[in-house]
């Protein structure tokens, strides 16, 4: 087990030499005169094409495992300009345009050439009965998209997968990729978790018995990728950018669950590693995506500098987003949209840098729900600075892109309405309406608790319980900030805002054990700061200079 010490130098040595065993995905390619070796993990995709394609289709199919969309198109139709009656191949491009599972909405775009891939499938060759069953079940996720929620296009998925595995239960891949369609049925709101369990049921005893397979890692770690569960994922999570290094998505997944565990370094050393191999393959998405990722990772860590400097290299980043694209990585444009707006409100909100935070410009492009992080963190840093009536601008915006949203996603419209809330209960309580402020806000957290954050952030911006922390605690209400603190510690660990503030609280409060024992863990969470923050010397002013 790789822990956070070793983690960049095993990475390292695997992304630069990726080991000496030979692996089905293994390929080599002539660059600069020089042989690069590419490494994807081991996958077998039983079909009635040519046999000499088998190779092509399977590093097709494990690209598409590690949600290397754009490259696994480009891989299935080589496996068709060799064999043009290979119609399985037309069912992993209509899979890659699909994309992401956790994405949200799909463009127009995407669902319409996915559509005309199953048409293809459906019109190619003699597919055996198995392939055809395949190519039915992905046709559920395009057919009648105009009309049809993509709710239900999706639970009609997966049933169909469920059938192709009653029908072939000796398929491997039939098998995880069910699993993965049982994980995308789940609800934000079901707090059993009982389909993620489900699909993790299914993946954990496989990934024992196929430890090199790329979508048994990956898809261990969604289904595990919300705060009670992540730390099962931690074995999946250390061992997946070893077996498919040459996926950029294969190197920041591992930080989903290093994020919900709060071990930041390994999460900074695996998207460094991310945010570089997306840059040199032109994922410009996804090199933003493993960067919001990581500010976020250095931030907890009081590495301010480092944080800045993700920061300054967005722009190069940015001009090459595509927000037209229907294929790429892992992360769909509206996640480079998405990091574009939160990169910068999280390095001045995670630093209390109010004045900063209201000054933050507004972008002219990406989504509502993007567009909708600055006009909160602007709210927030007026209010919060001082200045509630400064913030009345933004909170009418959030309030008109929520109802925006309410008839094109409505889990987005539902995180712009908390982000609303917290907005205008900080103005409130900052207009001197302290118990209004109050009440807001705690029912504003009441229901971010009953979500769950998307895939595309490492969290929210300013979670909702340790922002009703920060207001009690300025209230005097020591004892409900310390509840607040440690109840969204448990939601979001590790995170240095609400270790400092469980701190002050305690010691507001009297509780010296606790006080001692929070400020602890705010210098153990910086000790490798390259910023003198003002918390950091009140924590050691506190328990004796360490």
């Amino acid at each position: 087990m790789l822990h956070a010490s070793t983690l960049r130098v095993a990475l390292i040595a695997v992304v630069s030499a990726f080991g000496a065993a030979t692996l089905a995905q293994e390929q080599h390619a002539e660059h600069a005169g020089a042989t690069v070796v590419e490494k994807l993990g081991t996958v077998r995709f039983d079909t009635s094409c040519s046999a000499a394609v088998t190779d092509d289709f399977n590093r097709a199919v494990a690209l598409l495992h590690s949600f290397e969309f754009r490259t696994a198109i480009e891989g299935f139709e080589s496996v068709l300009e060799r064999d043009s009656t290979c119609a399985i191949a037309y069912w992993g491009i209509a899979l890659s345009y699909w994309g992401n599972p956790f994405a949200g909405a799909r463009s127009t775009a995407a669902l319409e050439q996915g559509l005309a891939a199953v048409a293809k499938a459906r019109a190619t060759g003699t597919p055996t009965a198995r392939e055809r069953s395949y190519i039915e079940a992905a046709a559920a996720l395009f057919v009648d998209h105009a009309i049809s929620p993509q709710r239900d296009r999706i639970v009609a998925y997966e049933r169909a997968m469920a059938a192709v595995v009653q029908q072939n239960p000796r398929d491997l891949e039939a098998t995880i990729f069910h699993a993965l369609a049982v994980n995308q049925t789940a609800l934000p709101t079901d707090k059993t978790y009982a389909a993620q369990l489900q699909a993790a049921a299914t993946l954990e005893p496989l990934f024992k018995e196929y430890p090199d397979h790329p979508g048994l890692a990956h898809y261990i770690i969604h289904a595990y990728d919300h705060p009670p569960l992540a730390a099962r994922a931690l074995d999946a999570a250390r061992r997946y950018a070893a077996i498919a290094p040459s996926a950029p998505h294969a190197l920041h997944m591992p930080s989903h669950t290093f994020t919900r565990v709060g071990s930041w370094q390994e999460s900074v050393e695996t998207n460094r590693l991310s945010e570089e191999s997306a840059v040199r393959q032109g994922v410009a998405t996804e090199a933003l995506h493993a960067m919001d990722y990581q500010i976020y990772a250095y931030l907890q860590m009081a590495q301010d500098r480092a944080a800045r400097a993700v920061l300054e290299r967005v722009p190069p980043v940015a001009a090459r987003l595509d927000a037209t694209a229907t294929t790429g990585g892992a992360a769909p444009p509206l996640a480079g949209f998405y990091a574009l707006a939160a990169i910068p409100a999280r390095y001045a909100l995670e630093r209390g840098a109010w004045q900063d935070a209201a000054n933050l410009p507004v972008p002219t492009t990406g989504t509502p729900f993007t567009i909708a992080i600055a006009h909160f963190a602007r709210a927030l840093g007026a209010s919060r600075g001082g200045h509630p009536a400064a913030a009345a601008e933004d909170i009418a915006r959030l309030a008109a892109l929520r109802d925006q949203l309410k008839t094109q996603d409505a889990y987005w419209s539902e995180q712009v309405d908390i982000e609303w809330r917290v907005a205008s209960a900080w103005a409130a309580f900052a207009a001197g309406r302290k118990t209004e402020g109050i009440d807001a806000l705690r029912a504003a957290a009441d229901a971010e608790d009953a979500t769950d954050k998307s895939a595309v952030t490492p969290g929210p911006l300013a979670p909702a319980r340790e922002s009703l922390g920060d207001m009690l605690l300025e209230a005097g209400d020591a004892a409900g900030a310390l509840k607040a603190y440690e109840a969204s510690i448990a939601k979001e660990p590790g995170r240095f805002r609400g270790a400092y503030g469980a701190a002050r609280a305690a010691e507001a409060n009297g509780d010296a054990a606790a006080a001692y024992r929070y400020y602890e863990t705010t210098l153990e969470l910086s000790r490798n700061a390259d910023s003198l923050r003002p918390e950091i010397e009140r924590a050691r002013s506190h328990i004796g200079g360490r």
